[in-house]
């Protein structure tokens, strides 16, 4: 019966670690490929700098609501880990390893909330830009238009002014448009100054269908954007909740025999121990991993 009851705990911990990688980099790979060939990654700024405009835009949590995640993170792995082992003192262990990852989930929610504001951002320039030069026909007047409007916030606020100055300064814009493009590498940033370039060296009098399309191609693609938060969203809750269940799959293995006799192969045979650890840490390893890629790699980077 020993060696049956091995087998099968072997069995789930393969499975779990199966399932993690098949399913999750099917699911993922997908949802990559598509969100690659929409933009490029946004890293430019500092951790500080993204929290604080988090802040601003009142979209951190409260200290009531890290309070919850905490006290969520350190009974729900107490519970779970009282289940496997039926020992307080790995059950405590485990629930600070929990809680130390609360930093690090709280930084990569703060890194997508601000690639989204920022994209917004993006967004609102390109549009508003290509309206301003419909009318002005001059790309540093259209830049000037779209500045002092006043519909963008910092840091891209800021980034237009000197992107401005340093066209004034240099007496073209090419420099401007390289420091922006570096600055927010988007598709439709880099396309959307190329095409004010090429209307801008070719004299083009009539500009007004090259800019429509443009226009159209930029609502397209932030439309694509959105909807694919929205598909990685759903994705994402039931990541997380077949992330939950497989933390829970080991508990078959008590169905086979009473609790009196589980935690009696716990406290001798260490190979059915040693199993236990490996699907808790390769289960959680395939969580945080999943957490990363939908709070990095999001449709608005």
């Amino acid at each position: 019966m020993e060696y049956i009851i091995l087998g099968v705990v072997l069995l789930v911990a393969v499975f779990v670690i199966t399932y993690r990688h098949s399913s999750g980099e099917k699911t993922y790979k997908f949802v990559s490929k598509n969100t690659d060939n929409i933009l490029v990654k946004y890293n430019k700024y500092s951790f500080k700098e993204v929290r604080k405009k988090i802040k601003e835009l009142g979209q951190d949590y409260t200290k009531k609501q890290y309070l919850i995640q905490i006290t969520l993170f350190a009974a729900g792995s107490a519970v779970v880990t009282y289940l496997y082992f039926y020992n307080l003192i790995i059950s405590i262990f485990y629930s600070f390893i929990a809680i130390s990852f609360v930093p690090y989930l709280a930084y990569l929610r703060c890194k997508r909330l601000y690639s989204e504001f920022i994209f917004e951002q993006i967004q609102v320039y390109t549009t508003n830009v290509i309206m301003e030069f419909a009318t002005t026909q001059a790309f540093v007047k259209a830049l000037e238009g779209v500045y002092e409007s006043g519909v963008l916030e910092e840091p891209v606020s800021s980034d237009l002014k000197l992107m401005i100055d340093m066209a004034y300064d240099n007496g073209t814009v090419d420099e401007s448009i390289q420091f922006f493009n570096n600055k927010y590498p988007y598709y439709i940033v880099k396309n959307t100054h190329q095409l004010f370039l090429q209307i801008t060296n070719e004299g083009s009098k009539n500009s007004s269908d090259a800019l429509e399309n443009m226009s159209q191609d930029i609502d397209m693609l932030v439309e694509a954007v959105y909807r694919d938060r929205i598909d990685r969203a759903t994705f994402h809750k039931k990541f997380i909740r077949f992330g939950i269940i497989l933390y829970l799959m080991v508990m078959l293995v008590q169905f086979l025999l009473s609790p009196e006799s589980y935690i009696e192969l716990l406290n001798t045979n260490p190979t059915v121990q040693l199993l236990l650890h490996l699907i808790i840490v390769v289960n959680t390893y395939f969580l945080l991993n999943g957490e990363k890629f939908y709070n990095e790699n999001v449709g608005a980077e």
